[in-house]
């Protein structure tokens, strides 16, 4: 990579991790916000929203910044892919905090003009989100990651358990906007809850095993020795989003 162009990298990387934090630093914020104010936990309306979507966000933009240096591709497209990653994690925190300072859902919900803008502009930005992530994950099977002994296993495990999160998040998606269109507004609030525990678990494998990886690189011992705890994670991971997946098809 020429001068130029790595400088230009560096400074993606830390406008994503300034971003990232800044996002954490939100949903925490609004943490605090729920202990002063009280209101339920769960629901459609409630803090949980910009608390848990801003930390995950955050940690998924932080993450995925980090993970992507491993990946091979050009670094004009990765930029690209970066800041564009960036600005829609932004928009949906930033969607789903408004809404909830306003006291009204922020997803599926078609009230009021305003509120249907919000709700599909989330909706077109979860797809925007999928096709980046998604690009990203070809990648990391196209060409074996770079990186210390077992990371390229790692950064493969994580994107294609990412991509359960990207299918499960569409599937919620999908099947709360036909029934909020066919007239069915509360069931579309509820539709979303037997995939979200799946969603969640899978949404950070790709963070949890490439750093487990990279802390495995910084112990003295044996290649094979590491070589088996990361299969065992990966093992562990891949159980859990399938006992996740079982729960969701039994509650569905």
């Amino acid at each position: 990579m020429s001068a130029p162009r790595a400088r230009s990298a560096r400074r993606v990387e830390r406008l994503c991790h300034a971003t990232g934090v800044l996002l954490v630093l939100s949903g925490l914020a609004h943490l605090v916000v729920f202990a002063v104010d009280g209101g339920p936990w769960d629901g459609p309306v409630s803090w949980r929203k910009p608390v848990t979507f801003g930390v995950s966000f955050g940690v998924t933009l932080i993450a995925v910044t980090w993970v992507t240096s491993y990946l091979r591709v050009g670094p004009r497209l990765r930029t690209l892919l970066l800041v564009a990653f960036a600005a829609d994690c932004v928009v949906e925190v930033g969607g789903i905090t408004l809404q909830a300072w306003r006291g009204v859902p922020s997803h599926l919900d078609m009230e009021t003009p305003f509120d249907t803008a919000v709700s599909m502009t989330l909706a077109v930005g979860g797809g925007v989100l999928v096709v980046l992530l998604t690009v990203f994950a070809v990648a990391s099977f196209r060409h074996r990651p770079s990186g210390p002994a077992g990371m390229d296993l790692a950064v493969r495990s994580g994107f294609a358990v990412l991509l359960v999160a990207l299918a499960s998040g569409a599937a919620m998606i999908a099947r709360g906007v036909v029934l909020t269109r066919t007239g069915h507004q509360d069931a579309a609030y509820h539709s979303t809850a037997p995939l979200k525990p799946l969603h969640g678990v899978s949404l950070h494998a790709v963070l949890v095993l490439p750093a487990l990886a990279w802390l495995l690189s910084r112990t003295p011992w044996s290649e094979p020795l590491r070589r088996r705890i990361l299969y065992a994670a990966i093992g562990s991971y891949v159980t859990a989003v399938i006992g996740a997946g079982v729960w969701a098809a039994l509650a569905y």
